[in-house]
């Protein structure tokens, strides 16, 4: 007796269309870059160079990127009506509405309330305005990483044009030559190109760090971070260099003890292969680093400079403790505050720009400019406002790694460089965006998509 044997045929088995998804990839990304457009077009107009120049506090005139800003806010407004909804929870509203006490009570006490609203309109955009438009304008974590990409998209732009000036000596003047790197923000604003490739950076560690394993976007995020950390050198900033290295290492420890060492490493190494091997401004990066710790051993003037304006401030504090010397008050009281150590100003020169003496017209230490002009009402506002989007980070780490790492790495990386700089200049707009970002992180109900 024999069993008859039935062939069958082979199930065939199904082959994904990688060509079809990535299409799709790409125009979900499309699609979503165009509903974030008002938000993207602030960081994309920042590469216009503008006036406004580096003018500490609230001085300088708007650009561009401004007047995208101002029109941002109106875009998200008119969102909210047709909407109907509620546009932010209450927890949001409170922490974003916060820094409004400090800065009108500093304006209505002002000796000159007229001169103070320009700055009430700035502190307003920069703070509270702005932020709020970005967060009601992200929806979910994709939306979260197509603004983070575009500001990673915006340092490398800035970064690349910064690394060309040193390499062809167009840059802004440094030891009586044209190499600083200052991107497309001018010798008048050397801290902008600076800021923005800080931000890259960090948002790039963020997202390598908070990646999973083997994906594209964690390689790509690992490359930027690589060829960020350059232009940063070759800023020369001190202030930004001690902000990423810490607001980097904040992430590295949230991320994991042995991924920070690991990283760490692998960090230490590049800057000794660009530094040291391909001697990329060696010299007078050892220079700049080695003057960090110069404060009463022989200090360079801009030291000198930002320790007498930090003491000016001070005593401008101390003779309106509560409410300051009102907004946009700083270059009024500063010389009967300061001491004869203070020199007229700073020199500028370089990236397309004549030898100007630029004034210093505010302590380059945001905690003791707004303690100087809104006493400590003020201060405790904005700075409260501030520690509550970083404790609420921290507190939503668990949620997700990538946009956590981010949110708390940027949040960080501010309120440290804040010891060192202030608001002013074309790049603070940026600043604005930034803090809308990581606040969408901390307030807003978080959705995967």
């Amino acid at each position: 007796m024999t069993t008859a044997v039935t062939a069958t045929a082979p199930v065939p088995v199904p082959v994904p269309d990688t060509g079809l998804a990535a299409r799709s990839e790409v125009r979900e990304w499309a699609r979503r870059a165009g509903a974030l457009s008002p938000v993207l077009a602030v960081i994309a107009l920042l590469l216009v160079p503008g006036g406004g120049g580096a003018q500490g506090g609230t001085g300088g005139s708007g650009t561009v990127a401004d007047a995208a800003s101002g029109l941002l806010v109106l875009i998200c407004l008119l969102r909210v009506v047709r909407g109907g909804a509620r546009p932010l929870t209450r927890a949001a509203a409170v922490v974003l509405g916060l820094p409004v006490l400090g800065v009108c009570l500093a304006a209505i006490t002002s000796n000159d309330p007229g001169a103070s609203l320009p700055g009430v309109a700035r502190y307003l955009q920069i703070f509270v305005l702005v932020p709020g438009a970005v967060l009601v304008m992200i929806r979910d974590r994709r939306d979260f990483a197509v603004v983070a990409w575009g500001l990673v998209g915006l340092a490398l732009l800035e970064g690349g044009v910064g690394v060309l000036q040193f390499a062809t000596g167009t840059g802004a003047s440094y030891q009586g030559a044209d190499i600083r790197a200052v991107g497309t923000f001018g010798a008048t604003d050397v801290m902008g190109m600076a800021t923005v490739v800080a931000y890259g950076l960090v948002i790039a560690a963020g997202l390598a760090l908070g990646g999973r394993a083997g994906s594209r976007g964690r390689t790509a995020a690992l490359v930027c971070a690589g060829l960020l950390f350059v232009p940063l050198v070759l800023s020369f900033s001190r202030g930004a260099w001690i902000a990423t290295v810490l607001a980097v290492g904040l992430q590295l420890l949230l991320s994991g003890p042995r991924r920070a060492a690991r990283v760490a490493l692998a960090g230490a190494a590049l800057g000794v292969v660009l530094v040291g091997g391909f001697g990329i401004g060696s010299d007078m990066v050892k220079e700049r680093v080695t003057s960090i710790t110069q404060v009463t051993a022989a200090p360079d003037q801009s030291v000198t400079d930002r320790y007498t304006m930090w003491a000016a401030a001070g005593r401008m504090w101390r003779s309106e403790p509560l409410t300051g010397v009102g907004l946009k008050g700083f270059p009024a009281y500063r010389d009967s505050n300061a001491s004869l150590a203070l020199s007229s100003g700073s020199d500028t020169a370089g990236a397309g720009a004549a030898f100007a003496r630029q004034p210093l017209l505010s302590p380059h230490n945001m905690y003791l400019l707004v303690l100087s002009e809104q006493g400590l009402i003020g201060l405790l506002a904005l700075a409260g406002s501030w520690a509550a989007l970083l404790v609420a980070a921290l507190r939503r780490r668990r949620r997700g790694a990538d946009c956590a790492l981010v949110a708390v790495g940027l949040l960080s990386w501010q309120l440290i460089d804040f010891f060192y700089a202030d608001i002013g200049g074309p790049s603070t707009v940026l600043m604005s965006v930034v803090l809308g970002l990581a606040a969408w992180w901390s307030l807003a109900e978080v959705r995967d998509a």
